[in-house]
């Protein structure tokens, strides 16, 4: 156990996860309360960071998802105030938040991820409906910058094309068509430079979304075993590191896949501040590596030793 320190957590915020972020956050202020660090709980929706006495931190633990979390803002102001802080550094963050720029580092990485489109309100239908024709159905329709599955939508025939489209606008001013990949979902953990054992994820619900990943209780993961094939494991933990590494991104991330009929991985996205919630998937990871909780949050903050030894 490291020496106890000052822990400003910064959860819930405003963006369309502010539910599942304050969760997050209240799992990591326990877990670590219970490693023996001081914490304190701050939320930017009621206390704005550049109000805090960070004379009293040590660092900011940041359990804020979606906008003004994951993407590169908050981070710009911590660096501005000179706070050491969890996770990946503003400009990595933003990458990896915005679906089409993560994709354009992918693909001039040679990482595969599924062909699409980039969309705006001001785009007409008919040229979305040749430009999902052109991706090929079945199709994801999905903001460009949300996280959590928020506005997401399966699109199987074109009769279904404008709901989603309208959907997606509803969340963000850009959007993606994106080749749907048939197959398995899987899910890698990375901390550090290693990538931790993959989980594949079986939902109830035509596909992962927010409540299969909040509040479905079907929703099961499925640990690697035995049966599991070695090359297959390795393809999707070796890919995910190699996403990470071309996003640029640091500390504990989360990388969302495809496996496909071939057992071919494709990246969906990279997702920066993961959940810590009791759905959520790192956690699960992280025990399978020997790691309760608060080892974890733990091992999370600036300078930690523990982030050492588990990325090591």
């Amino acid at each position: 156990m490291s020496a106890p320190r000052a822990i400003a957590v910064l959860f819930g915020g405003s963006s369309a996860e502010r539910e599942v972020s304050i969760e997050s956050g209240n799992a990591v202020a326990a877990a670590l309360k219970s490693r023996g660090h001081r914490v304190e709980l701050i939320d930017p929706a009621v206390t704005p960071v550049a109000a805090v006495d960070w004379n009293c931190f040590d660092a900011a633990f940041i359990a804020l998802h979606g906008t003004y979390g994951e993407d590169g803002q908050v981070q710009k102001e911590l660096d501005a105030l000179g706070v050491a802080y969890t996770g990946s550094s503003a400009a990595a963050s933003a990458r990896a938040f915005d679906k089409n720029q993560a994709k354009i580092a992918f693909r001039s990485a040679n990482i595969p991820t599924p062909d699409s489109k980039l969309i705006s309100p001001g785009d007409s239908f008919e040229a979305n409906a040749q430009a999902a024709e052109l991706v090929g159905y079945p199709i994801v329709i999905k903001p460009c910058s949300q996280g959590s599955s928020v506005g997401v939508s399966i699109v199987r025939e074109p009769s279904q094309l404008a709901a989603a489209i309208t959907e997606c606008f509803r969340h963000d001013a850009f959007g993606l068509i994106e080749r749907a990949v048939v197959g398995e979902e899987w899910t890698v953990g990375v901390i550090g430079d290693r990538a931790l054992s993959p989980i594949r994820i079986e939902s109830a619900r035509d596909f992962y979304d927010y409540e299969a990943k909040y509040n479905d209780n079907r929703t099961g993961y499925h640990q690697v075993d035995s049966d599991t094939d070695p090359k297959q494991v390795d393809a999707l933990q070796q890919v995910s590191l190699r996403a990470c590494a071309a996003l640029e991104t640091s500390g504990i991330a989360r990388v969302d896949l495809m496996l496909d009929s071939e057992s071919v991985p494709w990246v969906l996205e990279v997702n920066t501040v993961p959940g810590f919630t009791s759905h959520s998937l790192i956690p699960k990871a992280a025990a399978t590596a020997g790691m309760n909780l608060g080892e974890l949050c733990e091992a999370a903050i600036p300078g930690s030793p523990g982030m050492q030894r588990l990325a090591g």
